[in-house]
Order: structure tokens, then sequence, then C-alpha cells
């Protein structure tokens, strides 16, 4: 499955659960998503608290697909190609003088 198919399950999903409603008490605003995602990314974080270790893998995959789900319906409502978007920013990355310390 790539991206596109990807986005095309979370979108149906989402609709499913009817949250593009008007009226849904979950609006898919990009503000919403936005703070969802960014408490998804402190769950991910939980995983490592006290412990570098990862302790249950099947539960921080969970968390990295929360965090992925979001990110591609950010990007889709945003009408970011965020698969080209990724590829460009490692682009920059390769030309990016990072520090050596």
């Amino acid at each position: 499955m790539d991206i596109k198919e990807l986005t095309t399950a979370m979108h149906q999903f989402v609709e499913s659960q009817r949250w593009y409603d008007p009226d849904s008490p979950k609006p898919q605003t990009l503000k919403n998503l936005a703070i969802s995602l960014v408490i998804e990314a402190g769950e991910v974080l939980e995983h490592f608290q006290w412990d570098e270790a990862m302790k249950d893998k099947l539960a921080l995959a969970d968390e990295l697909a929360d965090v992925s789900l979001y990110l591609l319906q950010i990007s889709s409502i945003a009408d970011i190609d965020l698969e080209q978007a990724i590829l460009n920013k490692l682009q920059k990355n390769y030309l990016r003088k990072w520090d050596k310390s």
C-alpha cells in the first residue's frame, strides 16, 4: 500500500465515524488535527519515559500509526503532497551542513 492508498483508507475511516460532518463533536480542522498530532507524539515519548529500552513494541507501533494517520490527514486537508514534501526535505537535508559535534 502506498501513501495515497493509506490516505484514502484514513479518510474512509474518518468518514465512517462521521467526523467530517459539520456538526461533528470532533471537527477535523487543521488546528485540531495539529493538536492531536502533538498529543499522539507525546504518547510515543511515554514509551521511553524513565527508560531507554523499548518495552512494548506493539503499543509503540500503535502510537506511531496514530502519528502517521494524523500526518496523512493534515497533509491531505492542507493539500500538501506529503510524499513529495518528504523527498524535498531529504534533498535539503543532504545539502545542509550538519553540526559535527
